[in-house]
């Protein structure tokens, strides 16, 4: 993340923070609903419909929404390596695409545009999600594990809600387990960019990491290779210390003498054999 200044990463992040609004304008459109309304039975464009009374405040939280996706992913491109980081902002670009026509177009007014739209942002969003989690996980595998799972969670659900699987969680359940994973996945990756580049140390993942892993590898090696050779010289000394010394020959009588022979002054000379 050489290339992305600290004011540029908080503000990308913010942006992707912002976008749990979602949220709070959700269930405030869903309070000021006239008719009996339940989440598990009906989906989340009906809040945006002409029969809502709040229909202009969500509507509008579908463009912001649009617009918080778009300015994270733009904001937080250079912090993304890989393949999958250069993939990542452009799937989280085309979910933005689609929440806008989302908002732009209601499912009572314009229903093919809204229902492209949907399709657009659920689908991006979860394998937005999936890039991103591949990008990040070389700086945190607990970021990009938990990435990977919403992603795939918002991705299966999505299949489900376009193939009409929609019997066990309901329509609006189904459709909102596809949708509420790509808020709070953003979320979470933006908090945590964040407070991974506020981290000391070098940056998991770069290529400063990798040398300083390295170094220390090197590090561990030499102080290994110091160890053996230590113990290898002791045990050395020891086996010297504890072998006896060999027979002695006397030059000038050829016999052998032993170690002892010098410290027993009685001790008879030994002659060598003959030839």
């Amino acid at each position: 993340m050489d290339d992305v200044t600290p004011n540029r990463l908080r503000a990308g992040a913010c942006a992707w923070l912002l976008t749990l609004q979602f949220f709070v304008v959700e269930t405030i459109a869903q309070l000021r609903y006239a008719a009996p309304y339940s989440r598990l039975d009906d989906v989340i464009s009906d809040l945006g419909g002409s029969e809502s009374p709040a229909a202009q405040l969500m509507n509008a939280s579908f463009v912001l929404q649009a617009v918080l996706i778009l300015a994270g992913a733009l904001l937080l491109r250079p912090a993304l390596r890989g393949t999958s980081g250069r993939v990542a902002p452009v799937l989280l670009e085309l979910a933005a695409a689609g929440v806008l026509l989302v908002g732009v177009f209601p499912s009572d007014g314009n229903g093919a545009m809204h229902a492209t739209g949907a399709v657009l942002h659920l689908l991006g969003g979860g394998l937005g999600l999936i890039a991103l989690a591949y990008s990040l996980r070389p700086r945190s595998e607990a970021l990009g594990t938990t990435l990977a799972l919403l992603g795939l969670i918002g991705t299966a659900m999505t299949l489900f809600f376009i193939a009409g699987v929609t019997q066990y969680l309901g329509e609006g359940g189904t459709e909102r387990a596809a949708a509420y994973v790509v808020p709070i996945g953003l979320a979470v990756a933006g908090v945590c960019l964040w407070r991974l580049n506020d981290a000391p140390g070098p940056p998991e993942g770069t290529a400063a990491m990798r040398a300083e892993r390295a170094r220390a590898r090197a590090e561990r090696a030499e102080r290994k290779r110091e160890r053996d050779g230590a113990l290898e010289t002791a045990a050395g000394r020891r086996a010297g210390a504890a072998d006896p010394p060999e027979f002695q020959s006397d030059d000038r009588t050829g016999a052998e003498s032993h170690p002892g022979d010098d410290a027993d002054p009685w001790a008879s000379p030994r002659r060598g054999r003959a030839d």
